[in-house]
């Protein structure tokens, strides 16, 4: 049962962010990061290694796969490498968590709008949407690079609400990381803390997320 307290009223559209949320695209990231591996000499790494790090995209992959950070003097250009193998095979392995379809399909039926707000650049984001089928379904999408902003700055969720004609107080924003839950806030909605996720590095209870839900058609309740 779902309290009261917990129900979400006046919702005429979720949002979600991708990587980790809808998808799971570990696998073709993490195959990215193993590629490097392979061609330096070095075997590869665990999924399960690797898997926790998917939402960080090339920053959080490098520095697990290559011990690699920002500040390294070769970073940019392995950035730039990690980018172009994940390109070239990004949906390969990516599919949608279990019950995401059943899901999408249900606020569907109930006349609710869906988007997609992430940080992954448009480049990889058209693609991978259009494979996975959502691209003509999604009411917007904003990628890390459509405003002058990433999360956890509002101006993406900000910028999905106004090309939805809705008030951010109108939506609800889904992920599965800390800085989506703070983008969230910063943007006057509602969030809720995806836990089957990725949820690299803490504990999605400790976000200070409305709510947190374990599987994705857990989301339907808490809308009224």
């Amino acid at each position: 049962m779902i309290a009261d307290a917990l129900r979400f009223g006046g919702v005429r559209a979720v949002l979600f962010d991708l990587d980790g949320t809808l998808a799971d695209s570990a696998p073709d990231l993490a195959a990215a990061a193993n590629a490097m591996r392979e061609a330096r000499g070095l075997g590869p790494l665990p999924l399960a290694a690797l898997r926790p790090l998917a939402s960080h995209g090339a920053r959080g992959l490098l520095r697990a796969a290559l011990a690699k950070t920002p500040g390294d003097a070769d970073y940019e250009a392995l950035s730039d490498e990690f980018l172009v193998r994940y390109e070239q095979a990004l949906a390969v392995h990516t599919r949608l968590f279990p019950g995401v379809a059943a899901l999408l399909a249900a606020l569907e039926t109930r006349g609710l709008a869906w988007g997609i707000v992430t940080n992954k650049a448009m480049r990889f984001t058209a693609p991978l949407v259009e494979t996975l089928r959502l691209a003509i379904r999604a009411a917007v999408i904003v990628a890390g690079d459509t405003t002058a902003h990433s999360k956890p700055h509002p101006a993406p969720l900000l910028h999905a609400a106004t090309r939805m004609r809705l008030a951010a107080g109108d939506c609800v924003y889904v992920g599965d990381d800390l800085r989506d839950i703070e983008a969230g806030r910063a943007a006057g909605m509602r969030t809720i803390a995806a836990a089957w996720g990725y949820c690299a590095d803490s504990d999605p209870h400790d976000w200070d997320a409305d709510a947190v839900i374990d599987a994705p058609l857990e989301l339907l309740p808490l809308l009224i």
